[in-house]
């Protein structure tokens, strides 16, 4: 009841266990991770869970969140080279750079580096604004 409660209130079911007000409510949901990732959750709760849309793997969720951001930004501006300078896509600006910065540090899956290659992501912007100059 709980967190269904917390979802109709907040539109979502990702109760963070920082969230001052609803701590022992997102202790609760960080333990039902815990035992989905260990195997020992019925399946009638990851059924009930699941009905809800709850969100198995916060940090996937977030990165995948961002990813969607990205492809809009793409499909309204024709390229997926935001700018940490862009002031209205700050935080995606900040995202795709820090891919950048994972890719470089071999620190990105190759599952991510699929999906941001299958939109034309530029990897080295410097690289890319010389060449695009000397095609010219």
């Amino acid at each position: 009841n709980q967190l269904c409660a917390f979802k109709a209130q907040n539109g979502h079911s990702n109760v963070s266990t920082h969230d001052t007000r609803n701590k022992s409510l997102g202790s609760w949901v960080s333990q039902q991770r815990m035992f989905y990732k260990k195997n020992a959750l019925s399946s009638d709760r990851i059924q009930q869970l699941n009905s809800i849309g709850f969100i198995w793997d916060p940090l996937e969720h977030a990165w995948n969140e961002k990813f969607n951001q990205l492809c809009a930004f793409k499909a309204q501006n024709g390229h997926s080279n935001v700018s940490t300078h862009d002031t209205r896509n700050k935080s995606l600006g900040s995202w795709v750079s820090q891919q950048r910065m994972f890719y470089k540090k071999n620190a990105l899956s190759s599952d991510r580096i699929q999906q941001l290659n299958s939109i034309g992501f530029i990897w080295d912007p410097l690289e890319h604004a010389w060449n695009e100059k000397f095609n010219q």
